[in-house]
């Protein structure tokens, strides 16, 4: 097994022994959201014919070269054509027919004129304006053709994607399973939140954190409670969580007399590929396979902020690439330090910040107590600084690269236009 391995090292390693799941089959109303695991095309066309896209009136362009509304020319109303409907017969010269929107064009028509740019006159219709050809007509096949790839397969499918599937007859969808992940929480001064926490005794938080992350990147979290530091409890509680597509565990994965974790995961059949990254929160992480099943393990460090962050770093990416997903990291922006920043060389270091929009850009301000137990630090922040590990400073006005970890950061107040 590997020690002490660079971050990205570590997300090589892991990525590299991940695998897209399976596929299944969703109704496409149920689909949204989901990785798709199939490419569609269509067996359509979509509009079936040429139609009109307004209100108004079908004419042949011929016939009105030179209306104006001050030399308006009359035409006859020979029928309608409702959407949903059909013409009675094709359009001859000198006539017009009265159509709405998606209504097939009538043959011989080449042109709408939209209902404003008319004025009625008892069984006739006055037109103000000389179209030009195919004004205001909507081409058979104009959006998709019989053949047409529409959808590749690892789009994820949103409301436009289920629009389309609608447009074509598609009523169920391929995409890729989700997987189930397994959440341990190990010590015995843990507690459950609605029990009482009494001197030494800490809630345990972390299982929480971690649900909350994988049901974010579409995982499905399955909670295995809190294990006892006593090697039979933990082997217990994992057994229970073999029939997952991933164990995470959090804490109990250091060199302390009783962080038993990398023992028992042995015991059960995991190869573990490495232990440590070299990062800050979070050095002590294992990651290992169970041959017999394939299921990834984790084993993450205990402190509140070095479980979210190592997640982050290493599970979600590796989630989100079984879930089918082409792009796997966080987006990262581009911010200047309002503050700065120390450290020794050696390890990378995710800094939490705030951003501030600007005239001159995204700045980047610490939030305050860095200490891996601070959870709350997450809550004031929206991303972390990525503090290069060969770096001891950087300084105030200084370009760093933040990673995102609020999907909401890019939503804004105002229009923007």
């Amino acid at each position: 097994m590997r020690e002490g391995l660079t971050v990205e090292e570590a997300q090589t390693t892991i990525l590299g022994l991940t695998h897209p799941l399976g596929a299944e089959t969703l109704s496409a109303s149920q689909a949204a959201n989901r990785v798709l695991a199939e490419s569609i095309d269509s067996g359509r066309r979509q509009p079936p014919n040429d139609c009109s896209a307004m209100d108004g009136y079908a004419v042949r362009v011929a016939d009105l070269r030179g209306a104006s509304a001050e030399s308006p020319v009359a035409l006859p109303v020979v029928f309608e054509v409702a959407a949903g409907g059909h013409a009675a017969r094709p359009i001859k010269a000198g006539e017009a027919a009265r159509i709405f929107t998606g209504a097939p064009l009538p043959a011989g028509a080449d042109a709408v004129v939209r209902q404003e740019d008319t004025r009625v006159a008892d069984a006739d219709v006055e037109i103000l304006v000389s179209p030009a050809s195919r004004e205001n007509v909507r081409d058979a096949g104009e959006d998709f053709d019989v053949g047409d790839r529409l959808i590749e397969a690892g789009a994820v499918l949103g409301a436009a994607h289920l629009g389309v599937l609608a447009s074509i007859g598609r009523s169920v969808v391929s995409v890729h399973q989700r997987p189930t992940v397994a959440i341990l929480s190990g010590g015995n001064e843990l507690v459950e939140p609605d029990r009482p926490a009494d001197s030494g005794q800490i809630v345990s938080s972390n299982s929480y954190t971690l649900a909350a992350q994988c049901r974010e990147v579409g995982a499905e979290p399955l909670y295995l409670g809190i294990a006892e530091d006593r090697p039979e409890a933990i082997e217990a509680k994992l057994r229970a969580g073999l029939r997952a597509d991933v164990i995470v565990t959090s804490a109990g994965v250091s060199v302390g007399d009783h962080d038993h974790v990398r023992g028992v995961l042995e015991r059960l059949g995991c190869k573990l590929h490495f232990w440590g990254v070299l990062m800050k929160p979070g050095y002590p992480l294992v990651f290992g396979v169970i041959e017999s099943t394939g299921t990834l393990v984790f084993g993450l460090p205990g402190n509140p902020v070095s479980a979210a962050v190592t997640f982050e770093q290493f599970v979600r990416p590796a989630l989100r690439k079984m879930i089918g997903h082409r792009s796997l990291f966080r987006p990262v922006v581009r911010a200047r330090l309002t503050e700065k920043m120390t450290k020794n060389a050696g390890r990378l270091h995710f800094v939490r910040v705030a951003l501030e929009s600007r005239d001159d850009g995204l700045h980047a301000t610490p939030t305050g107590n860095q200490s891996s137990g601070v959870l709350t630090s997450l809550i004031r922040g929206v991303g972390l600084v990525i503090f290069p590990a060969e770096r001891e400073n950087l300084d105030v006005g200084e370009e760093v690269d933040v990673q995102i970890l609020e999907p909401g950061f890019f939503d804004r107040d105002e229009r923007g236009f």
